[in-house]
């Protein structure tokens, strides 16, 4: 079990080699508008969730893991030689959800505000239910203690 700072930074480098390979020696166009967000690696330093996001539809995001998975091998092996450790980590690629969670909660957010509008707009012209100041006051006498004096 590594301590937490190697696993640190293998996974900052897996990220910066993974990040670098897209931008300048794939040269799949299935790969050309891919983010990498993250990537987690086990304790033990022998597999790595890289998680990437694609600009585009659906079809983008299938075709974007098809490439990963057909260039599973050769991320592999220049991770290994970037990393330089005696057992390369196996690699997985997963779509990351990010973008799809940031807009339910902008949806979220959008019905949230259209409902607090909603509210100040019915209590524009109302009035308070009872008297306006509803507590009692140490100045004021009391109807029952009237009664009784």
């Amino acid at each position: 079990m590594a301590d937490e700072a190697r696993v640190r930074k293998v996974q900052e480098r897996i990220l910066q080699t993974v990040a670098s390979m897209i931008g300048r020696h794939v040269k799949d166009p299935r790969l050309e508008l891919i983010t990498i967000t993250d990537v987690r690696v086990t304790g033990d330093l022998q597999h790595a969730s890289i998680f990437y996001t694609v600009l585009g539809d659906d079809e983008q995001r299938e075709k974007a893991g098809r490439a990963f998975a057909s260039a599973q091998g050769l991320f592999r092996s220049r991770v290994g030689k970037a990393l330089g450790l005696r057992l390369t980590p196996t690699l997985e690629f997963i779509p990351d959800a990010l973008p799809e969670s940031a807009a339910a909660l902008e949806d979220a957010l959008a019905k949230a505000k259209a409902k607090d509008e909603a509210i100040a707009a019915a209590s524009q012209g109302a009035t308070y239910a009872g008297d306006a100041d509803p507590y009692r006051h140490d100045d004021e006498e009391d109807e029952a203690e009237k009664d009784w004096a």
